[in-house]
């Protein structure tokens, strides 16, 4: 799990550990290349997120890993971080390995978004990230800003009209929701990712 100085990160740690992967904090880019899978967090601005990952060392190392093919789940912020940029911090790149900026929720809606949602599966009957979650799991979300919905989303939630929620393509997983506050949904999915890197 990179840890770019962004908050604290011991519960997804945690939760990770709880589903049976040995998952550590790194703060060394040759950790990042010796990885099994890599987990990118975010909390925060989306413009203090991209400038601290790329201040620690790290941003090269997240950009490596995904070209190599290295499971990869990027988490809240981190999972904005995987689109082009964001409106809420305009001068600040993200990662670009899907197309879009993160645009504003719905105004006709409170933000955050701070409250329990369903997922919606969208495309695939059953992608691999929410295998065993059911048809439309509950998951915890905490944010006011959201991607575009694109050919790389497989789950929705409804705010406002359909809101990216998760995306997988390949060995890249997003989720804009807290696995590791989502109770048994959000191990269930971190359980999957360590399946994927297994």
């Amino acid at each position: 799990m990179l840890d770019y100085g962004i908050g604290n990160l011991r519960s997804a740690e945690k939760a990770l550990q709880h589903v049976g992967a040995a998952a550590r904090l790194v703060t060394d880019p040759a950790e990042v290349e010796a990885a099994d899978a890599v987990v990118l967090p975010g909390v925060g601005a989306f413009g203090a997120c991209a400038r601290a990952l790329r201040d620690s060392g790290l941003e090269t190392a997240a950009r490596g890993a995904i070209a190599a093919g290295v499971p990869f789940l990027a988490v809240c912020v981190g999972f904005q971080l995987l689109y082009e940029g964001s409106d809420e911090s305009p001068e600040a790149a993200g990662l670009g390995v899907f197309a879009g900026q993160a645009v504003l929720l719905p105004p006709t809606e409170k933000h955050p978004q701070m409250q329990w949602n369903q997922l919606e599966i969208v495309g695939d009957p059953t992608p691999a990230p929410m295998r065993g979650l059911g048809e439309r799991p509950w998951v915890y979300f905490v944010h006011s800003y959201a991607p575009p919905v694109g050919a790389e989303t497989v789950a929705v939630c409804d705010y406002g009209g359909p809101v990216a929620a998760l995306v997988a393509e390949g060995n890249v997983w997003g989720a804009q929701f807290h696995p590791e506050k989502s109770g048994r949904s959000g191990l269930a999915l971190l359980a999957n990712f360590v399946a994927l890197a297994a």
